[in-house]
């Protein structure tokens, strides 16, 4: 039974948080939350380890102004006892050129008294970085046409 609301704790958490909700997601965390994502810090400065709601706030609001709109498809979501783990599919349209950028993250939560304690992402970077080159060979190719 713990199981079944615990996954469902962590599918509400990404509800609120993807919708815009930076405040309601942090309502579904401790107060020592302890955030940590491996991510190029070239392509993403803002992820890497953060402790706390404030850090978690500083860093959601950065992301959340970079883009217009972003969205999740959770194909896989698996929760045994007080750990949920979430394959998820991400789409971030960004503000400044309307762009989607797409990718891959496995996401490892773990709960305590009903409240997210620790996330654990794993980026598919990859596809992140080959979406980033295409984005400025083709940036390249314009400007040296003349376009």
């Amino acid at each position: 039974m713990g199981e079944d609301l615990n996954r469902q704790r962590v599918l509400n958490f990404l509800d609120v948080y993807y919708a815009g909700g930076i405040e309601g997601a942090l309502d579904r965390c401790s107060d020592d939350i302890m955030f940590l994502a491996n991510a190029p810090i070239d392509i993403l400065p803002h992820m890497g380890q953060h402790r706390g709601k404030a850090a978690l706030r500083q860093m959601w609001t950065t992301i959340h102004n970079r883009y217009s709109d972003m969205r999740y498809e959770a194909p896989i979501v698996v929760a045994q006892g007080n750990k949920v783990a979430a394959q998820l599919r991400v789409f971030l349209r960004k503000r400044d050129n309307a762009r989607v950028v797409q990718f891959d993250v496995a996401v490892f939560y773990t709960l305590r008294d009903g409240k997210i304690t620790e996330v654990r992402e794993i980026i598919d970077t990859f596809d992140l970085v080959q979406q980033v080159l295409e984005r400025d060979i083709t940036a390249a190719l314009t400007d040296s046409a003349g376009l």
